[in-house]
């Protein structure tokens, strides 16, 4: 399967994730132990007095290095949150490629494999539209989705709650691989992408593309986010973004339907499309 569409997808997604995982990026910043402040270092300084040196203790603290260090547990924390989240989604998306491999050997033990791998094509190419249709605020439908993984994040839920205060590496990873089950309409579309790669590891590869998509605005939101969230929340940039996958989708369209003599170069479309699924 061709990744390159779906690492875009995650990225030009990254838009929705801002603005729904915001918050949930402010609680695991929050969950961090607190920081100790900088130790003080006294320094001897001379002030000038009138016939006389006068010997003042100023205590300075050194910020340099204790920011440096902040900056460096901050983002180990913050990739472990996205490693453990992109873990998550390599699960269930290896979970729905092996459905779906099961699911293409019984189409090829009934005849059924080629218009199997058309159907499964088309509706990933139709998932792209409705997930830009999404991302644009046209059409709210892939939100109901979520409602699908509701079960799951209230037993996954009070685990997360275990895990705070985030004060070890291990312990930030633990609680992304949890944060990667939360109920998300874009990540159940990119998983139908999955379900239609026709493998468990086509199924991984899928769900980590999209994830590496989405990697460098969480990356940044997590660190220092607030005016690219603020950048995120405008209309035409949710709208831009939703535009671009919509055109994922509609490629892959004209491409199932085999109509490259309109003037446009087959391998072109080509580059910018899922590639059809083959059993595995």
């Amino acid at each position: 399967m061709n990744l390159l569409p779906i690492f875009l997808v995650g990225l030009m997604g990254s838009v929705h994730c801002i603005g729904m995982c915001g918050g949930i990026i402010g609680a695991l910043s929050s969950a961090a132990p607190p920081r100790a402040p900088a130790a003080p270092v006294q320094a001897l300084a001379m002030a000038a007095a009138p016939g006389r040196a006068v010997h003042r203790i100023i205590p300075l603290h050194l910020a340099g290095s204790a920011q440096v260090q902040a900056f460096g547990q901050d983002l180990v924390r913050v990739l472990g949150y996205n490693l453990g989240r992109l873990s998550s989604y390599a699960l269930a998306g290896a979970l729905a490629g092996g459905i779906a491999a099961g699911l293409l050997r019984g189409a090829d033990v009934l005849g059924w494999l080629a218009p199997a791998q058309t159907v499964a094509y088309v509706i990933t190419n139709l998932v792209l539209i409705l997930l830009g249709l999404y991302l644009t605020q046209w059409w709210s439908g892939v939100s109901r989705m979520e409602q699908l993984g509701s079960g799951l994040w209230t037993r996954l839920r009070p685990h997360a709650a275990r895990l705070v205060p985030v004060d070890t590496p291990a312990k930030a990873l633990l609680l992304g691989s949890l944060w990667g089950w939360l109920p998300c309409g874009m990540v159940y579309s990119a998983l139908l992408t999955a379900l239609m790669a026709g493998s468990a590891v086509q199924g991984a590869l899928t769900m980590l593309a999209f994830g590496a998509g989405t990697l460098p605005v969480l990356l940044v939101a997590g660190m220092s986010g607030a005016r690219l969230r603020q950048l995120a929340a405008r209309p035409w940039v949710r709208r831009s973004a939703g535009v671009i996958v919509l055109a994922f989708g509609l490629l892959g369209l004209l491409r199932a339907a085999e109509i490259g003599g309109l003037g446009i170069a087959r391998g072109w479309i080509d580059v910018f499309c899922v590639s059809p699924v083959h059993g595995g």
